[in-house]
């Protein structure tokens, strides 16, 4: 089989994709502008095993209430560049700052799941200046999770998948073989068992799997993880936690699947001493993918987020 073209990640709809080129690299997004073009700037970052695609029904929706709203496939994913380095928590946050500059703006509004949102924690706090509102969807504060990991409770025990993940060249062998079948185990495992069953998650399946097969992918998402942990025993894991141990000073929207068997939804409430101001929901038979599972119930708590930013 010839190895899938990055473009194939450029689904159709009613989107604009394009090319934005920030920190040094090249981003695929796709864009969705308001109905009026005086909204923010929403800046979508999506999580594993995923790429921009995950936010369709924000795209449209958030679009709808009016903003300007910008899903990115984030550095190593979908058709954005694949570089060697770069995947740690200072590099990937730069990204995100770069990208709100490269998209004309002076600030944003960050929405991020998993991955993305880790680094939409981890952006509001080390680019303060250039975030007006953040969301975070399926991610607790860094340094809540950092210590969840250290406590060696049930979070950790949660998160082992990414032991495996820190292996040599294992998971770029493994994860992309028959088709990507190992994603489409990773994707229902962490789901609610109701989006599971639905008929919308055959074609979400589909769709990620074919997007991990993409040359390079794969290498790029493990790279997260091993950056992520063993940072965890070096002095960078430590001064990274050290600087992002200060309270937010901007409105925090947390929302977070009751049935996350990943990310726990206790870790997640733990994120409060980071955003004092904070408006948290636990969205009862949701898994990890809370935008995904609850669409609707997900983009009424955007919009009204979105209403009450000052």
């Amino acid at each position: 089989m010839s190895p899938l073209d990055p473009s194939s990640v450029r689904i159709e709809g009613p989107w604009t994709h394009r090319d934005v080129h920030a920190n040094g690299i090249r981003f695929h997004v796709a864009e969705v502008d308001g109905r009026d073009g005086s909204g923010p700037l929403v800046l979508l970052l999506h999580g594993f095993p995923e790429f921009w695609w995950s936010w369709r029904h924000q795209l449209t929706g958030l679009a709808e209430q009016g903003a300007r709203v910008v899903a990115v496939d984030l550095r190593g994913y979908g058709d954005s560049d694949k570089p060697p380095r770069g995947y740690d928590g200072w590099t990937l946050a730069g990204d995100v700052a770069g990208l709100i500059r490269a998209l004309g703006e002076t600030s944003a509004v960050l929405v991020g799941h998993d991955w993305g949102g880790l680094i939409a924690w981890s952006t509001a706090t080390l680019h303060s200046r250039l975030v007006r509102g953040l969301a975070v969807l399926g991610a607790p504060h860094p340094v809540a999770l950092r210590r969840a990991l250290r406590s060696g409770g049930a979070q950790a025990k949660a998160l082992r998948h990414a032991a495996g993940y820190q292996l040599p060249r294992w998971p770029e062998r493994t994860l992309p073989a028959d088709d990507a079948a190992a994603i489409g185990r990773v994707l229902r495992k962490w789901s609610g068992p109701d989006w599971a069953a639905s008929p919308e998650f055959a074609e979400v399946a589909r769709c990620n799997q074919q997007a991990m097969q993409v040359p390079g992918v794969v290498h790029s998402a493990m790279e997260y993880y091993r950056w992520a942990m063993r940072s965890q025993l070096r002095s960078d894991g430590h001064r990274f936690s050290v600087e992002l141990d200060r309270p937010l000073t901007i409105p925090v929207l947390q929302l977070h699947g009751e049935l996350d068997p990943c990310l726990l939804p206790a870790t997640a409430a733990a994120s409060g001493p980071w955003a004092p101001y904070r408006d948290y929901h636990l969205l009862p038979g949701v898994g990890h993918f809370v935008h995904q599972e609850a669409p609707e119930r997900t983009n009424a708590l955007l919009a009204g987020f979105l209403q009450r930013l000052p």
